[in-house]
């Protein structure tokens, strides 16, 4: 009789199975508290409380953040170099990152190249910190990138881009921070975009 339960459960396969599906949604659980955790650096944004924060830990966070506007289209190569923390406003320069991130990978989406690739690099740079954040996209068209971080101007079909994301990134960058947001772009090969932060606030 208790062969037969036995058999009828499948018991083997069922404790050969378990250990990798706890396992499996162990890693799950895990994933989903970093996703959390990271959520929490965009909470305050739009609050005027500046804090010290880790560059490098922002940019992991925004990666887990952003994870789905570009896992089908694009590898992210990251080199993180040994830089200080800075004084921002993090919900803002959180923001930045992602649109600059969103940005890139949907330029690899509408130039359906395979392949696609961003790499993320930040260094110090005298008193500043230097954050760049390439893709391998169709690039920008010269006769436009001098409107790139123009209010409301948008390369993406209608519907698919309100135009504000570069220009809210640009905004928070030279505006709010006193820093620069600035790029350079090849048609065919892609863009890089460079932020780049002074340690402290200037007041």
């Amino acid at each position: 009789m208790i062969d037969q339960l036995e058999q009828q459960a499948d018991l083997a396969f069922i404790l050969e199975d378990a250990p990798l599906a706890i396992a499996q949604s162990l890693e799950g659980i895990s994933q989903i508290v970093r996703i959390v955790q990271a959520m929490k650096g965009f909470s305050h944004s739009g609050q005027s409380n500046a804090g010290w924060v880790n560059v490098n830990l922002a940019l992991e966070n925004t990666l887990l953040i952003a994870r789905n506007s570009y896992k089908y289209v694009a590898e992210v190569e990251t080199d993180f170099g040994d830089v200080p923390a800075i004084e921002c406003f993090p919900g803002e320069l959180a923001q930045v990152f992602l649109n600059i991130i969103v940005n890139a990978a949907q330029a690899i989406e509408d130039g359906k190249k395979g392949g696609g690739k961003i790499v993320i690099r930040t260094a110090a740079v005298g008193d500043c910190v230097e954050i760049r954040i390439a893709d391998n996209g169709p690039g920008i068209p010269e006769p436009i990138r001098d409107r790139i971080f123009d209010p409301f101007f948008t390369t993406k079909d209608f519907g698919k881009g309100s135009g504000q994301g570069l220009h809210i990134a640009y905004r928070i960058v030279n505006q709010q921070h006193g820093g620069s947001l600035s790029f350079a772009s090849e048609t065919g090969q892609g863009t890089e975009f460079v932020v780049r932060l002074n340690r402290q606030l200037r007041r």
